[in-house]
């Protein structure tokens, strides 16, 4: 974008601003650094939707999503009824996705429009949240999707998330088979909007998915009530367990770091910020270990980097802690950065284990994951979970939230509960009355909470014939997403074409043949593209409603597990946590400080 003819650095001094708009920021930020945004000839970066000075003297790159809201904000940058002068000296601008003609047309009749240099469609919206994973950026499509009174803006808004997974595919070179649950209606529609958002850009690139291995690739789409049993447990694998029990705002981890010798009972330490994305490597390593396996692989990381380093056998103890962390870094200064790393996933992991043990997390663990599965650690069947829940419910020191999860739980495993009884759980929990909409909500997952004689035939809450997995060694993380059930079978060819068909039956128009039209064809801004370097099958999983940790981390054991042969990434409009799940639930739209 930055390096395109028209708004490449020609100059020393040919300085230009980058305006964006929320979701191109995020793709930014995942994308590259500041100083690689510097070094192409930015001198300031600016929030479309912040009041600006002008920079009459300097072009502007715009690089926003084509809806409403954001292009009203360019033309108003370029409009005298808005500014007194034009904010920019020219406009280059670049669209994460396709534009409709209505909003295209709108921006070329303004007057802004004898101020563009580039216009162009860079067709990347979504973010790369992590290497198999990507997400949407868009938290309030669970209550556009699933809130029970008709929106206006449904259809145009499911319309913006069909084209962004469009644009996640073509940046793939995938054109896949699509197969969607079938249970939800809603999906069928919207996975034939896919479909032609995908015929467009095929359209317009005709190598997309083209090889004997590509056309066996597929995009599953699925929504969130297929399981909703995984967003509500407490997970002890790192990822999902730090982002469950501990403050972490947009990968942001804040912790004290003590200064080496100083005294932790007075001195409290330097706040320090730390992102955990996939620049860190032993984050990377760390992330989808159980937490128990996490201590102890830090602990012996520090016992061979020590020994490595030569630190004195007398310095070194059975189990490491803080102050021995702090006591290396304090004899070994060139060594910081390294200890430092150990330190701070020595302290993730250290909270989470403290959050563990002071809020009930054994007792906790132990009832969610039988309730889930139906049967206890020994495989034998529980007759009464009553037994073992109301205590929980009971206990004053066990927070509303894990209460509320508790009690989903259990309404999930019993496929429904009456009226009255959810009314005297909430009342035994001392739950707050406002709450219980959270609970009922979950009806419009297409889920039995509220027992209806009518629909004694129906489907269960939690699937019942599942996988076998002998492998499980922690008693407290024996349930597996039922995502991943699915993804073996994809790639086993054996998911059931009832339950999750195909659009058009699994055919797909050869080339040669090929006669959807382009839509992209305002200004020819589609380039050629390089074709993709993976050349096997892949699996696209997108979830509508949101994707849980314990799900991102299926996407690398089903892909480690067929040794690579299938490539499987998953995603959605946004990756939730067990406490934004309950936030969904409420079926409100999100403030922008929640955003």
């Amino acid at each position: 974008m930055l390096r395109c003819d028209s708004v490449r650095q020609k100059e020393k001094n040919d300085w230009k601003v980058l305006v964006m708009d929320r979701l191109a920021t995020r793709i930014i930020s995942a994308s590259c650094k500041m100083h690689d945004i510097m070094s192409e000839g930015i001198t300031i970066v600016e929030d479309i939707m912040k009041k600006r000075e002008p920079l009459a003297m300097l072009e502007a790159v715009y690089f926003i999503q084509p809806n409403e809201k954001s292009i009203n904000e360019l033309i108003n940058d370029f409009d005298k009824a808005h500014a007194l002068v034009p904010k920019y000296k020219a406009a280059h601008i670049f669209f994460t996705e396709a534009c409709n003609s209505e909003l295209f047309t709108r921006l070329t009749q303004s007057k802004c429009a004898k101020h563009i240099k580039t216009l162009r469609e860079v067709n990347i919206a979504f973010l790369p949240y992590e290497r198999q994973v990507f997400t949407l950026d868009s938290p309030d499509t669970f209550y556009i999707a699933f809130n029970p009174t008709p929106s206006p803006y449904r259809a145009a808004h499911l319309d913006v998330i069909a084209e962004q997974i469009a644009t996640l595919c073509a940046t793939l070179g995938e054109y896949p088979i699509i197969r969607y649950r079938a249970e939800n209606e809603k999906l069928l529609e919207f996975a034939n909007a896919v479909q032609q958002k995908l015929n467009q850009y095929k359209a317009d690139d005709s190598t997309m998915g083209e090889s004997a291995d590509k056309a066996k690739s597929v995009l599953l789409i699925l929504d969130r009530g297929f399981d909703a049993v995984s967003p509500l447990l407490h997970e002890l694998t790192f990822q999902a367990m730090a982002y469950d029990v501990l403050k972490i705002d947009n990968d942001v981890f804040e912790y004290d770091v003590q200064t080496p010798g100083s005294d932790p009972k007075n001195n409290s330490g330097q706040k320090q910020k730390v992102i955990l994305d996939e620049n860190d490597e032993l984050w990377t390593e760390l992330r989808h270990q159980h937490i128990a396996t996490v201590t102890t692989s830090i602990t012996k990381k520090i016992k061979d980097f020590a020994t490595q380093n030569r630190v004195k056998d007398s310095d070194q103890k059975e189990r490491t802690t803080m102050k021995d962390l702090s006591l290396m870094i304090k004899k070994m200064p060139q060594y910081q950065k390294e200890l430092n790393a150990y330190a701070l996933h020595f302290i993730i992991a250290e909270q989470c284990m403290n959050a563990y043990n002071r809020e009930s997390g054994e007792k906790l663990c132990s009832v969610e994951q039988n309730l889930a599965i139906g049967t206890d650690a020994e495989g034998e069947r529980i007759k009464d979970h009553m037994r073992n829940i109301v205590p929980l419910l009971l206990d004053n020191a066990i927070a509303i939230e894990d209460k509320l999860r508790i009690i989903m739980l259990y309404i999930l495993h019993k496929n429904g509960i009456t009226e009255e009884n959810l009314d005297k759980l909430l009342s035994h929990a001392i739950i707050p009355t406002d709450k219980k909409n959270i609970i009922s909500n979950m009806q419009y997952l297409n889920l039995q909470i509220i027992q209806d004689p009518n629909r004694a035939g129906r489907r269960k809450n939690i699937p019942q014939t599942r996988k076998e997995r002998p492998e499980q060694v922690f008693t407290n993380s024996r349930w597996t997403p039922y995502v991943k059930d699915i993804m073996e079978d994809v790639i086993d060819d054996k998911l059931d074409s009832r339950q999750f068909p195909t659009i058009g039956g699994g055919q797909r128009a050869p080339t040669a043949a090929y006669s959807a039209t382009s839509s992209r064809g305002f200004g020819g801004w589609m380039n050629n593209k390089k074709g993709p370097t993976y050349s096997g099958p892949r699996l696209i999983v997108f979830i509508l409603g949101g994707v849980a940790y314990n799900e991102l981390r299926c996407a690398y054991e089903v892909t480690q597990s067929n040794l690579k042969k299938w490539e499987v990434f998953i995603g959605s409009d946004h990756i939730t946590t067990p406490k934004q799940f309950l936030r969904d639930l409420e079926m409100k739209l999100r403030q922008e400080d929640e955003q």
